[in-house]
C-alpha cells in the first residue's frame, strides 16, 4: 500500500447461447486439495439440501449435495423460477468459496506496538465487546447518525436492522449509486414504477430485443441468459448498441458500434423517426400516455442525419432499426439495462429508453413488460425503530431529489468532509469499497477520518485491510438469511438455509448483528432466540411453514393477469396517473421534463475512453480467488482496436499499463488486440487487480478499472456516479513487472 497512508496501514455463455447456463455439476477435488483436505469418498447416495445461491445478487434456487458433511456439488433447483434447474458457472462454483483456504477464520483486532500496526487474533466475545464498545463511544459522543453502514448482498438485512435500532439513517449500497439507480428512477418518472430485479420483461414472447451496453451472456444473470438463448433460438430480432463486439453483438441482426457517450443521440433519433413517421402505437398512447405533443416539440430536431454525426451510425441504419422496433411492437423490448451509471446524465438516458418503450406500447403488454406482483410476507413484529434526529448525510430525498436509496460516494464524502455532520464509524458488510466506488483516494481519506471501522466479510478483501476490527462471516452454504419474496411469471418465496455446519471460527451475519445489538442494549429489536424462530414466525404469518420451506427451498404460486390485455390492472403512480412522456415531477423540480442531448467530451489525441463490463465467471470483485472460477478466467485483459495498437507498436498478448489523466498507473494487464472495439476506447472486465496479499490466488492478477477512476460524473437527479468519463493512455509494460 502507498506509504502516505499513515493512520490505517495494511498490516460458453458459449458462443452459441445456453451452454454456460445449462452447466449443473463441478468436480471439486482441486478445491479440496487447495484447502489441505481430501475429498470425501464416493458414496452410493448423498443428502440433497435445497437452499438459495448467493454467488451473485440473482440468488437462484439450488440443491446442494452433501456426503459425510462435505458439499460435493451444487445443482439448480428445478422448482425454482430463477434457476429452472440450471446454474451459471458461479453458482456451481460455490463450493470453491466454501472451501477456499484463504477464508477469514477468526476475529481480528488492529493493534500496535512500537509504532507498528498488526492484526491480533481475538475471541468472539472480545471482538463483539470491542465492536459494541467502539460503536457506543461514537454514538454517545457524536450521536447515532455518526454511524454509517456500507453494505451489499443478501445478508445485509441483519445489519440494516442493527443500524435502524441504533437510530441512524445512514445506510448505503453500491447497487443503487454505482449500478441501477438511474434506470430505476428514469422508469419511475415515466411509468410510476421501476423494472425491478429480475426485470419485468417478457422475453419469452418478444419479437425484437434491443440491448444498449447490456452484455447479456457476459454478465450472466441466469434466468435472463436462459430466456435470451431461447429468444435467439426462435429467431428473434436482436439489435445491440455497443462500442465493443460483445458476445451479444455476435448474435445480433444489427450491431451498432456507437461512439461512447452518444447513446442518448441514438435514442432521441429513434423517437424522432417513430413520431415523425407515425409508427407509434396510437391507441395505446392515446389511452395511457400524457405529453405527446410536448415530446414531439422536444425531439423534432434530433433527426437520423443529425444523430449520424454524433453516434457514427449511418442515418439509413437508424431509420431501418427504428422501423424494425415499430414493426414488432408491442412485442418489442428496449432493455432497461442494469449497470447504467456511465456519463452523469444517465437518469435522462433511462427516461429516453422508457419513453421509447411507451411509444411502442410495450409496457403492460405481452412480449414487452409485464406488471409486477409480489407475495407479501409480513415482518416479524418488533417495536418501532427510533426516529433519526438528523437527515441522511448523503442528501437522499433532499438535495438529491429523486434518489431513494443510499449513495456510497456521498456517504463517503460526508465522512471525509464532516458535512453536513460528522460520520465517525463505519460498519462495512460484504462490500469492497476500494473496488466498487470511484475515487479511491477519497475513500482512503474518508477512512482516515474515522474513529472506528468494522468489516464483516468472508474473504480478506482490500477494504478489510483498513478496518479496526474484522469479523469473519460464514458463507451462504453455512447460514440462514432472511426470506426473499419476488416475482417472474410466478410469485415466489425463497429460503436460504445452511447445508453444512459453519467453518470453525466463523459465524452467520444474523448472529453477529444480534450479538452486537444485545451488547448495545437493543435486544428488543432482535427478540428471537435464533434465526429459525424468526423465519418460522414470518412464514406462519404468511400461512406457510419453515418445515415445508426446508424441504422445498422455494414456494411458488400462480400469478393473476400480468398484461393489460389479459386483465392486469392499469396503474401508473405518476403525477398525472398516466405514462408521462413529459414529466411534471421533473418540471416542478426545475429539470428538463423531456430528455435532451448533451455532447460528452471525447478523448484527447493519444488517449482512450475507459469502458468496462462483466465476466460470466465472476461477480464484481469478490470471486477472483475462487479456484473453480479462476481456472476459466484467471485475469482480465485490455481490449484495444487493431489500428490503434499497430500505431503504438503494441502486440496482442503483451502486457501494458494504463495511465489516467492524474498520472495514476494500473497494474500490468494483458492486451487483446481486436477489430471488435472502436478505436476511441479500451475495455476491461471489472473486479481484478486485487491488492490484498492474503488472497493467494487473486493477488495482483489483472488490473483494476476502479483504481483509474479518479474522476466521475454525478447524476443530478439521483446522485449516481457516472464511471465512463476516464481517459487513459496505453503504454508497454514488462510481463514480469507485477508489483502492486
Amino acid at each position: 500500500m502507498p506509504a502516505n497512508l499513515s493512520r490505517r496501514t495494511f498490516l460458453k455463455i458459449a458462443a452459441g447461447g445456453a451452454g454456460a447456463a445449462a452447466a449443473a455439476t463441478v468436480n471439486t477435488a482441486d478445491a479440496f486439495s487447495l484447502s489441505g483436505e481430501k475429498p470425501p469418498p464416493r458414496l452410493a447416495s448423498d443428502t440433497v439440501v435445497p437452499s438459495t445461491c448467493a454467488m451473485c445478487y440473482w440468488q437462484c434456487g439450488i440443491h446442494a449435495h452433501v456426503k459425510n458433511g462435505r458439499v460435493t456439488r451444487i445443482e439448480g433447483n428445478p422448482d425454482d423460477p430463477l434457476s429452472r434447474g440450471r446454474l451459471c458457472p458461479r453458482g456451481v462454483a460455490g463450493v470453491g468459496q466454501l472451501y477456499d483456504p484463504d477464508r477469514l477464520r477468526t476475529p481480528l483486532i488492529r493493534d500496535s506496538s512500537g509504532g507498528n500496526q498488526f492484526w491480533r487474533e481475538a475471541s468472539w466475545d472480545e471482538a463483539l465487546d470491542y465492536a459494541a464498545e467502539r460503536l457506543d463511544a461514537v454514538r454517545k459522543k457524536y450521536g447515532p447518525e455518526a454511524i454509517a453502514l456500507f453494505t451489499h448482498g443478501p445478508g445485509s438485512s441483519h445489519f440494516r436492522r442493527l443500524l435502524k435500532a441504533i437510530g441512524s439513517p445512514n445506510a448505503a449500497a453500491s447497487s443503487f449509486g454505482q449500478c441501477r439507480g438511474p434506470r430505476d428512477v428514469g422508469f419511475e418518472l415515466t411509468f410510476g414504477m421501476g423494472p425491478g430485479s429480475p426485470e419485468n420483461i417478457d422475453v419469452a414472447n418478444a419479437e425484437c430485443l434491443v440491448l444498449l451496453g447490456s452484455h447479456l451472456g457476459e454478465n450472466m444473470h441466469n434466468t435472463a441468459v436462459q430466456e435470451f438463448s431461447e429468444f435467439l433460438g426462435k429467431g428473434g430480432n436482436l439489435i445491440v448498441v455497443d462500442p465493443r463486439f460483445s458476445i451479444a453483438a455476435s448474435k445480433a441482426r444489427h450491431w451498432l458500434p456507437i461512439r461512447p457517450g452518444a447513446d442518448m443521440a441514438l435514442l432521441l433519433a429513434w423517437i424522432q423517426v417513430i413520431l415523425n413517421e407515425r409508427l407509434y402505437d396510437k391507441d395505446y398512447v392515446n389511452s395511457y400516455c400524457s405529453g405527446l405533443d410536448d415530446l414531439w416539440r422536444a425531439v423534432w430536431q434530433y433527426t437520423p442525419d443529425w444523430a449520424y454525426a454524433e453516434t457514427g451510425i449511418e442515418a439509413r441504419l437508424i431509420h431501418q432499426t427504428a422501423r424494425e422496433l415499430a414493426k414488432a411492437s408491442p412485442r418489442t423490448i428496449v432493455h432497461p439495462g442494469r449497470h447504467v451509471t456511465w456519463y452523469g446524465d444517465d437518469t435522462q438516458r433511462s427516461r429516453a429508453i422508457a419513453i421509447l418503450n411507451a411509444l411502442l406500447g410495450s409496457w403492460g403488454r405481452k412480449g414487452g413488460f409485464y406488471m409486477r406482483g409480489r407475495w407479501r410476507v409480513p415482518p416479524y413484529p418488533v417495536p418501532k425503530f427510533p426516529k433519526p434526529q438528523k437527515p441522511r448525510a448523503d442528501g437522499v430525498g433532499e438535495d438529491v431529489p429523486f434518489g431513494h436509496e443510499g449513495l456510497v460516494n456521498r456517504m463517503r464524502d460526508a465522512t471525509r468532509t464532516g458535512k453536513p455532520y460528522p460520520i465517525k464509524a463505519w460498519m462495512v458488510y460484504a462490500t469492497n469499497l476500494i473496488h466498487n466506488t470511484p475515487g479511491v483516494k477519497e475513500t482512503r481519506e474518508a477512512i482516515d477520518k474515522l474513529d472506528f471501522m468494522m468489516a464483516v466479510d468472508i474473504m480478506p478483501s482490500d477494504i478489510t485491510g483498513y478496518a479496526d476490527l474484522i469479523l469473519p462471516e460464514c458463507t451462504y452454504l453455512e447460514r440462514y438469511d432472511d426470506l426473499r419474496a419476488g416475482a417472474t411469471d410466478v410469485d415466489f418465496i425463497q429460503l436460504r438455509q445452511p447445508v453444512v455446519a459453519p467453518l470453525k471460527g466463523t459465524r452467520p451475519g444474523w448472529q453477529i448483528a444480534k450479538d452486537i445489538a444485545l451488547r448495545l442494549g437493543l435486544e428488543k429489536f432482535f427478540p428471537w432466540r435464533n434465526f429459525p424462530e424468526y423465519l418460522d414466525k414470518r412464514l406462519r404469518l404468511a400461512k406457510l411453514s419453515l418445515r415445508d420451506a426446508r424441504k422445498r427451498g422455494v414456494f411458488t404460486r400462480e400469478r393473476g393477469p400480468r398484461f393489460f390485455e389479459d386483465g392486469a390492472p392499469v396503474r401508473f403512480s405518476t403525477e398525472t396517473g398516466k405514462i408521462e412522456l413529459f414529466s411534471l415531477a421533473l418540471l416542478q423540480r426545475g429539470f428538463d421534463p423531456t430528455p435532451k442531448y448533451t455532447r460528452h467530451p471525447e478523448p484527447p489525441l493519444g488517449k482512450f475512453r475507459l469502458i468496462y463490463g462483466r465476466s460470466a465467471n465472476h461477480t464484481f470483485a469478490w470471486t477472483q480467488n475462487n479456484p473453480l472460477l479462476l481456472d476459466h478466467y484467471p485475469e482480465n485483459v485490455a481490449w484495444m482496436n487493431t489500428g490503434e495498437a499497430r500505431a503504438k507498436g503494441l502486440e496482442d498478448g503483451e502486457y501494458v499499463r494504463l495511465y489516467n489523466d492524474d498520472g495514476v498507473m494500473s497494474l500490468p494487464v494483458k492486451l487483446k488486440v481486436t477489430e471488435g472495439i472502436r478505436p476511441d476506447c479500451v475495455y476491461m472486465v471489472h473486479g481484478f487487480g486485487q491488492t490484498n496479499e492474503k488472497l493467494g490466488l487473486a493477488f495482483g492478477k489483472g488490473a483494476s478499472d476502479t483504481a483509474l477512476m479518479n474522476r466521475y460524473a454525478v447524476d443530478p437527479l439521483c446522485g449516481a456516479t457516472g464511471m465512463r468519463v476516464t481517459f487513459v493512455r496505453v503504454e508497454k509494460a514488462a510481463a514480469a513487472a507485477r508489483e502492486v
